[in-house]
């Protein structure tokens, strides 16, 4: 049994918030249905390099345990299909731009007289209200628009943003918390509702204790590479032969850090006592870990502050941290058997249940894979099935070769 086994869930979002979000529904059991536009689908099957015989990885990573059915939204039989899977469905998501499924007839309010215990989830670039409503919105805006970049990378050097896309993947963690919070709200209610989740929102709240400090200051944080604003030592360190790094978080760590690596002098040194000491004197101090640290190999430095529960490590590359032993263990790497690529890797379930476990049960599916299935669930006949393809509204599955014209 999965958590959110009987959840039908119905999708209509693309790229990556949105599919992300389900995904993370569908590994807990949810019915993912995926609707796509016949003969493009979701934008990102195209985002590519790199691809995996063909098959866009940015579209591989974010949409297993889905099933596929392509509909043309524009026309009023494709826009009938919707209505029927919306009544039997327990979640609608959609990241549409604002306005454009209301036009469509398709909006929360017209949605709602269908199906009032639906949960609808709105997934936007800037929020479906204020003046900035309309704005399209890309993770890379975002993490500028947002504040993000403006704390990113080195001080005096060019902007730079996180290098994944970390607006749109949190995004869609926020998004799937509101939609489970939503569906216990249910419980109690008999009533379903509208989540509006924005790429913005779910940045400013991603500020943390940086915007706090602000408030409390007058005093935005900068650039600081890989420092810390509050914590000394705490940041990366060139050893002998590759990059480390030391996070002493408090006083207590500071002291067993000094004691293994034989640093007597520091850890005596009125200007490094607590670590607000060490703050105020970060450009003493960090010099002097950095001379001191480059003389060893990483290898002994771990030793050293391994032995003492000092935290430390590596900068891995991601071959090597998907390769990692420990990841392994964790199962954090999944093998998906899949019709087009052979022996399909990805990340694995980051939430383990000990009840109610997530699972791979659906590869990422084929564009229009499961249409006729799905059509048949809602007792459309062979005969309708096939008159609204020759209308166009629903595409023909073409089996293993996947039409992206």
């Amino acid at each position: 049994m999965r958590a959110l086994d009987g959840i039908k869930v119905l999708d209509l979002s693309r790229t990556l918030a949105g599919p992300y979000s389900s995904m993370l529904l569908g590994d807990m059991g949810a019915d993912i249905i995926k609707v796509e536009q016949p003969g493009t689908g979701d934008e990102s099957r195209r985002f590519t390099p790199p691809s995996w015989n063909g098959e866009s990885c940015y579209y591989l990573s974010s949409n297993r345990n889905k099933r596929s059915i392509t509909i043309d939204l524009k026309t009023d039989e494709g826009r009938e299909i919707i209505y029927k899977l919306a009544k039997e469905s327990d979640v609608l998501i959609e990241n549409f731009r604002t306005g454009a499924l209301d036009k469509l007839g398709l909006g929360y309010e017209q949605i709602k007289e269908i199906n009032p215990r639906l949960i609808y989830c709105s997934i936007s670039g800037f929020g479906r209200t204020g003046p900035e409503k309309n704005r399209a919105g890309y993770d890379l805006l975002l993490q500028g628009y947002g504040g993000l970049m403006s704390i990113t990378g080195e001080q005096g050097r060019t902007p730079v943003k996180a290098g994944m896309s970390i607006v749109d993947l949190t995004t869609g963690m926020f998004a799937a918390y509101g939609i489970l919070t939503a569906l216990i709200a249910r419980d109690k209610t008999e009533r379903g509702q509208f989540i509006d989740v924005s790429l913005l929102d779910g940045q400013i709240s991603l500020l943390n204790h940086m915007a706090t400090g602000y408030f409390a200051t007058d005093n935005p944080a900068g650039r600081m590479g890989s420092a810390h604003p509050t914590l000394v030592p705490y940041q990366a360190f060139s050893s002998k032969d590759k990059d480390v790094i030391l996070a002493v978080a408090n006083n207590g760590l500071w002291e067993k850090c000094c004691h293994a690596m034989g640093w007597g002098d520091l850890l005596e040194d009125s200007r490094f006592l607590t670590n607000e000491d060490r703050v105020s004197n970060r450009s003493i101090l960090v010099p002097m870990i950095s001379e001191r640290l480059s003389m060893l190999e990483s290898k002994e430095i771990f030793e050293r502050l391994d032995d003492v529960g000092v935290p430390c490590g590596p900068i891995h590359t991601i071959d090597q941290v998907v390769n990692h032993p420990h990841v392994k263990a964790r199962e954090m790497i999944l093998e998906v058997e899949h019709p087009i690529v052979n022996n399909l890797k990805m990340p694995g379930f980051p939430v383990k249940l000990s009840e109610t476990p997530a699972s791979l049960k659906k590869y990422p599916p084929l564009l229009g894979e499961h249409t006729d299935e799905i059509l048949v669930e809602l007792e459309f006949s062979a005969e309708q099935i096939e008159e609204l393809k020759s209308k166009r509204v629903i595409g023909e599955f073409e089996g293993n070769t996947q039409c992206l014209s």
